[in-house]
């Protein structure tokens, strides 16, 4: 059986992230603490011999994965890839919005006002539908399309590595802990990612274990 290391990351912090707003597929550049969380990340993942850096393609988590390649003694041997199946869940018509607005509006739904609250009570996966539904266009990914998507990169990635391989995947928030809810629920203690943090995944052939999750200390 194959298996993979994978250390992925969440991107550093961006202005939209500062100023609380909705950020899937819309993109806003990384601020000065955002890069100072990619330098951070990349200084504790410079013992890696990683032998692929993936990101998706939105330009946070490139420049991210940039910048932890640089702390990298073997940068120059380090295949990289783009991936849009990696990227953040996709909020349609919230994009850009205020954060708390959005929760405020597809809470309504469920008589919840709160993103915590909608997150306690109906978990990440119905809550993503719950986004979908209430999407005036109807544009916004519910939990099937989002996971069709993810579950694309990861055979993509799978394509691309070989058995014993120790890889950087830089990807986002509420995607990684998607993926710790699917994978690891025990480890999802209803904290948000942390920009720079390190979640460890061991990836096989057809399955995805989690290690830890949201680490900011070592590796």
């Amino acid at each position: 059986m194959t298996k993979v290391t994978a250390y992925m990351v969440r991107h550093g912090q961006t202005y939209l992230n500062l100023y609380n707003k909705v950020q899937g597929w819309i993109d806003s550049p990384l601020t000065e603490k955002g890069i100072q969380d990619a330098k951070s990340a990349g200084e504790r993942l410079s013992k890696i011999n990683f032998a692929a850096s993936f990101t998706s393609d939105s330009g946070r988590a490139i420049d991210t994965g940039k910048i932890i390649m640089k702390a990298n003694p073997h940068n120059m041997n380090i295949v990289s890839y783009q991936y849009p199946e990696l990227r953040e869940q996709f909020h349609g018509y919230f994009e850009g919005n205020d954060l708390n607005q959005m929760w405020q509006f597809v809470g309504a739904q469920v008589q919840e006002t709160t993103e915590k609250e909608v997150l306690q009570n109906f978990g990440l996966e119905r809550a993503r539908d719950l986004i979908h539904r209430a999407d005036l266009y109807n544009n916004a990914e519910n939990n099937a399309m989002f996971w069709e998507r993810l579950d694309h990169g990861f055979d993509k990635i799978r394509q691309n590595t070989h058995d014993g391989e120790d890889i950087l995947i830089v990807s986002h928030g509420m995607t990684i802990r998607s993926i710790v809810d699917r994978y690891a629920p025990k480890l999802d203690l209803g904290v948000a990612t942390k920009n720079g943090s390190v979640t460890k995944l061991i990836i096989t052939d057809d399955d995805i274990k989690v290690e830890y999750f949201n680490n900011l200390g070592e590796v």
